[in-house]
């Protein structure tokens, strides 16, 4: 035994468990430091229950993360020109969810398949840094659109490549392993062939985001058999259960599926 080494405090913790119509998240636990003297003045640290257990997110949570994200006018005229045209775009916070992930990633290639009007790529490039949006869209005048969106917000047009056509037609020219970032907003479907394609055009840590993932809110209702929402919830199944992608669901706007590659 070392006897020039005074022995330290000993933690002493007793566990009170809550009377079971009051249970939360925590029991309520006393921790007191014993000194080798006795002391009447004795440090005790506790930790309560918290007031009310952890629920879903309410309507003015939702309402409030959507707030959060503001939109300065050009985004404004870019939904309100998809209005028009009569496209759903995505919620600011959606959009919000593009802007950080394309940032985290230092995303400087990025494909999105469902030009618009341009509200989500002016999202995507708001969170690149440099590099090139390769976006996709069947429809020529959604395009010609989102073109001068892209120039209102900033961009030179060597920041965008705008392909014209049908994704399952166009994604097969792209380079493999050549993408940090893939949003899929596209048909519902084609949702799960623009998923698996993504798993090719992605380097190994890129990310895939998929738009309506959610299936405005059927997908775990075992009653919602309708195809959309059967399409959805096979490649939601599918990727979850794939060990080539670790997943996440967003719960904002449609709901955005999240997968980084391995």
């Amino acid at each position: 035994m070392d006897r020039g080494r005074r022995p330290g405090p000993a933690l002493l913790c007793i566990d009170h468990p809550p009377h079971p119509a009051r249970a939360s998240l925590y029991s309520l636990i006393r921790c007191t430091w014993l000194r080798p003297r006795a002391s009447a003045n004795r440090p005790e640290v506790v930790i309560v229950p918290s007031a009310r257990p952890i629920g879903p997110s309410t309507g003015q949570a939702l309402q409030f993360a959507e707030a959060y994200a503001s939109e300065d006018i050009v985004l404004q005229t870019a939904r309100s020109l998809a209005h028009e045209l009569g496209l759903d775009s995505v919620t600011p916070a959606v959009g919000s969810v593009l802007r950080l992930l394309a940032a985290a990633g230092s995303a400087k290639a990025v494909v999105e398949i469902g030009t618009g009007a341009g509200v989500s790529g002016v999202w995507l490039l708001r969170g690149m840094r440099d590099g090139v949006l390769t976006t996709i869209d069947v429809e020529n005048e959604h395009q010609r659109v989102a073109r001068r969106i892209f120039v209102e917000a900033g961009f030179a047009a060597s920041r965008t490549r705008i392909i014209t056509g049908r994704a399952l037609d166009v994604l097969p020219r792209l380079a493999d392993g050549a993408y940090d970032l893939v949003f899929v907003d596209a048909d519902v479907t084609e949702v799960g062939a623009c998923a698996d394609a993504a798993l090719r055009l992605l380097r190994p840590g890129g990310v895939l985001l998929v738009n309506g993932a959610l299936a405005g809110g059927r997908i775990s209702d075992p009653a919602a058999r309708d195809v959309d929402t059967l399409t959805i919830r096979e490649t939601v199944r599918s990727i979850r259960e794939s060990e080539e992608w670790i997943p996440a669901i967003v719960p904002s706007g449609a709901g955005l599926l999240a997968a980084v590659k391995r």
